[in-house]
């Protein structure tokens, strides 16, 4: 009787540590500070005078500082509830991103579920798998490969516009979304994502996209498709472009065409294309050059007279339709204090072409962007 006992209590223990293994959870406090400074920027103002100053509008050139709280609990079966939380702000001056709009966690606020049969199954305000898909090719500061967090491309107001390639109705994270990734164990990588517009009319504020890509170690490649209601506006985007690592280089290419209802205006159609190159030798230093070229067919511009970013079409459109192109070439090189600090030096010149108008130069044609800084992970 009493080795009985012994085993019925050896399993209820056994059955006990079970239980407590699967419902292990963990969250994470952590975050990103970038701070800009000095900052130069040209044609600061419509008198063409320049600014040297902290930040560009007191953004940093590459990263916007945020902090979050992450989380995952263990529910057995190898899935797990996964969360995630986050906040920007900007050091310059201690202001929260978006607070005039009561939007506390205006980078990330989602929940969902983690399983190696489904993937990553997420709902709430997040990236759009578009941008996610097109950040090993937008820029050189991401990862190579696809993979299931989030990914970002740099801060820089010279040639961050775009991302709004990839952009739902509510920017490059979507809110009301619900988004699965999934990574195969042969390199194959495929995402999909809905935007409910949560109105009586259904299509306005609504977007759908998707998204296929490999991992094949030294050559990456991606592409997304993107299809967004927006203002009464119906608009469309097919992207392709990859990247390959070979020793100390990396370099990266892709090509994104778009299509844009303009209401009673013909549709406007724009072809744009990314090329860079990273160059990580052994030690502290890397170094980063990469050039860009957006160019717009048959675009009306706001009332202010601008052309907006693709898929940030406004109802008051002039009835001018224009051609135009936007270049911009930039570089930096980065010093690694440690696996989480480095300092950096970087700049872009953004020069305008025929009728492509942006609000940053104040009607010049042309913008030189400069700045040393810091940025450090916690």
């Amino acid at each position: 009787m009493k080795k009985t006992y012994r085993t019925l209590a050896v399993a209820a223990g056994a059955l006990a540590a079970a239980s407590v293994a699967h419902a292990q959870s963990s969250v994470q406090l952590y975050g990103l500070i970038d701070m800009s400074f000095p900052t130069y920027q040209s044609h600061a103002d419509a008198n063409g005078n320049h600014v040297v100053g902290m930040g560009f509008g007191g953004e940093p050139w590459f990263s916007g500082s945020r902090w979050g709280l992450r989380g995952a609990e263990d529910i057995g079966g190898g899935s797990k509830i996964i969360f995630t939380l986050e906040s920007e702000y900007v050091v310059a001056n201690g202001k929260g991103e978006d607070l005039d709009q009561n939007q506390l966690f205006d980078r990330d606020a989602w929940v969902g579920i983690e399983n190696p049969t489904i993937g990553k199954l997420t709902a709430g305000f997040q990236n759009t798998i578009a941008r996610d898909a097109a950040a090993i090719y937008g820029d050189p500061y991401g990862s190579a490969a696809l993979r299931y967090e989030e990914g970002g491309w740099t801060n820089s107001n010279n040639f961050k516009q775009m991302i709004f390639y990839a952009a739902g109705p509510t920017g490059t994270r979507t809110s009301n979304s619900i988004a699965w990734k999934k990574l195969f164990n042969n390199g194959i990588f495929a995402s999909a994502d809905y935007q409910f517009s949560n109105s009586t009319q259904f299509a306005n504020g609504s977007a759908y996209q998707v998204a296929l890509g490999y991992n094949g170690g030294p050559f990456n490649v991606s592409g997304f498709y993107n299809h967004v209601n927006h203002l009464g506006f119906t608009n469309q985007t097919w992207s392709i472009g990859g990247n390959y690592t070979f020793g100390i280089f990396r370099f990266n290419t892709g090509y994104f065409h778009y299509l844009g209802e303009q209401g009673a205006l013909a549709d406007r159609h724009d072809d744009a294309w990314t090329v860079s190159f990273k160059i990580a030798p052994k030690g502290a230093l890397d170094y980063e050059l990469g050039y860009q070229q957006m160019r717009v067919h048959d675009a009306a511009y706001t009332s202010d007279g601008f052309i907006p970013n693709a898929n940030m079409g406004t109802p008051d459109l002039t009835t001018g339709l224009h051609n135009g192109f936007k270049e911009t070439l930039y570089g930096s090189i980065f010093y690694h204090l440690s696996k989480r600090t480095e300092l950096y030096l970087a700049g872009d010149y953004m020069r305008l072409h025929g009728g492509y108008t942006v609000s940053s130069t104040n009607g010049a044609t042309n913008q030189v962007e400069l700045t040393t800084g810091i940025r450090t992970r916690f």
